[in-house]
């Protein structure tokens, strides 16, 4: 008899039953939107048809488990379970690790920089007055002293040779809206896009709130029209009978923008890269075939706009389609922002286009 020894790889979950069975909960319970009575109901289904439990740990006491280890809670008043917000951030990260596991981690709370310039917060350093810098930035004590001894204390003048400047930091926290496209067009023809979509702003709103605890993050979902949402709710957002109203959503972004303090504000936006609404007062203009040029030129006009604030437009288009990522380059262009695109049963590896520095790369 012939034996050939390997290393042995043990499985991700450790062969812990409740790990297995997490791994399949917390994937089914984003597809029925937080609706964990149907999550489970699948769950004995499958494990009907498939034999997911064992004798020794059965369905009851893995939903025994996710009670205990802070999962589910359960109302007392009529036994319904509801998920907590241990679910939602532990699928978060889940998707933070699987698209964005390469970054490099670096110091959390830092946008590093080496340079100095206009900010709220003052540095020990001080230098020359050149032309051109604020006034409320001079260091009156030591320009000041400086005239005493260049000049005398008899004979006091103060001159533009005596003028420092007091340094101060250059403040990189950034306030960031996150926008999500939840038309019907994310999951029409049968390919299901919402899915990646929000695996996609799962992983960069955790990627925001934990590297850069710093920054702000708003939440903005475009459908007919724009509202904001939660964190917490992003994993189980679900498609609605809506068309696709773009404009509204990058509105609505501007006006957090505008109401955020910040110096460096910036909009990230999910979406099949094709508008198809506007509101004009109460009615809603809709065209669904092809690119309507109305439409498309008043989104153009809020990229455009987006662009004099100074206020850059990353997009994640989850979608393959060649005459939308047409749109998408001309939408990136104008902005002056960047692309990424990503086939929905791909959504790790986009082809990154930079408007900015001009040049394309594959990011892996």
């Amino acid at each position: 008899m012939n034996l050939r020894f390997t290393q042995y790889i043990a499985p991700p979950d450790g062969g812990d039953p409740f790990q297995r069975l997490l791994n399949l909960f917390l994937q089914l319970i984003q597809y029925t939107g937080g609706d964990v009575n149907e999550a489970l109901q699948w769950m004995n289904q499958l494990d009907k048809e498939y034999g997911l439990t064992k004798d020794e740990y059965g369905m009851g006491d893995f939903i025994e488990d996710l009670k205990q280890k802070g999962y589910l809670e359960e109302n007392p008043a009529n036994g319904n379970f509801s998920v907590t917000d241990k679910t939602g951030q532990v699928i978060r990260r889940r998707s933070l690790e699987e698209i964005f596991g390469k970054l490099k981690k670096s110091k959390p709370g830092n946008h590093k920089t080496v340079l100095t310039g206009a900010g709220d917060e003052l540095t020990t350093e001080s230098r020359p007055y050149a032309f051109g810098d604020a006034m409320d930035h001079i260091n009156v004590t030591t320009s000041l002293r400086n005239a005493q001894i260049n000049h005398g204390v008899d004979e006091f003048r103060l001159t533009e040779d005596d003028l420092e400047i007091q340094e101060r930091e250059l403040k990189t926290h950034t306030s960031t809206v996150l926008m999500i496209d939840i038309s019907h067009s994310m999951i029409l023809y049968g390919e299901d896009r919402i899915s990646p979509a929000k695996k996609v702003a799962m992983a960069l709103s955790e990627l925001i709130t934990t590297k850069f605890p710093k920054d702000t993050l708003d939440i903005v979902v475009f459908g007919d029209d724009a509202w904001r949402i939660e964190m917490k709710d992003i994993p189980y957002l679900q498609v609605g009978p809506y068309h696709t109203n773009t404009y509204s959503g990058l509105e609505l972004a501007m006006e957090i923008l505008r109401r955020r303090k910040s110096s460096n504000k910036q909009i990230f936006m999910i979406t099949d890269g094709k508008p198809t609404c506007l509101k004009e007062g109460k009615r809603y203009y809709k065209n669904s075939f092809g690119l309507d040029r109305k439409i498309v030129n008043k989104t153009l006009t809020k990229a455009a706009q987006c662009r004099r604030l100074n206020i850059p437009i990353t997009t994640f288009m989850i979608a393959d389609d060649p005459y939308l990522q047409q749109f998408v380059r001309q939408f990136t262009k104008i902005n002056n922002g960047k692309a990424f695109y990503s086939s929905p049963d791909n959504v790790g590896t986009f082809l990154f286009e930079d408007f900015v520095k001009n040049r394309r790369k594959h990011v892996q």
